[in-house]
């Protein structure tokens, strides 16, 4: 019962995670965690999540290296939560608006909670990261390191 249950959810997030990557939401967050769970299970998924889980470590040791990138990143969070707000609060449709009124910020508060909330979350992954990362940068592993499993990322040495 418990395999099938995590084999569900892996799948839903992968469904839900391709809706999101075209709707508002954490699609990619939501790929990486339904290959994850699916990688319990399926050699296939192991596969396709090294080399996404590898990557996305050396994007946020990067993102947190300088404070240009730190406050960019966590105005970029505080945007998506602001245009949440607006989104669930709504307003008047503009004159240049060339299409039917009705498609003027559609989904209300369900829309406008979903931006919010991947508001919150890239402040969260922003703190995890600076917290993780910074001043211990990474480097890219090669293709090699990608294929065995036990041969994590390595940080920098420090100078």
């Amino acid at each position: 019962m418990k395999r099938r249950a995590i084999e569900a959810a892996g799948w839903l997030l992968i469904v839900a995670g391709g809706a999101a990557l075209v709707l508002p939401g954490p699609g990619l967050l939501c790929l990486v965690g339904g290959l994850a769970l699916l990688s319990l299970r399926y050699a296939w998924a192991k596969r396709l999540l090294r080399p996404v889980r590898a990557r996305a470590f050396l994007l946020a040791s990067k993102g947190v290296q300088t404070w240009p990138r730190i406050v960019s990143s966590m105005l970029g969070g505080l945007v998506l939560v602001g245009i949440g707000i607006v989104w669930g609060v709504g307003s008047p449709v503009p004159r240049w608006w060339p299409l039917e009124a009705r498609w003027w910020l559609p989904g209300g508060w369900g829309t406008g909670i979903t931006l919010i909330a991947s508001g919150g979350f890239a402040w969260g992954m922003i703190v995890y990261s600076f917290r993780r990362f910074r001043g211990h940068p990474i480097t890219a592993p090669d293709n090699a390191s990608l294929a065995s499993e036990d041969r994590p990322l390595t940080p920098v040495p420090s100078r």
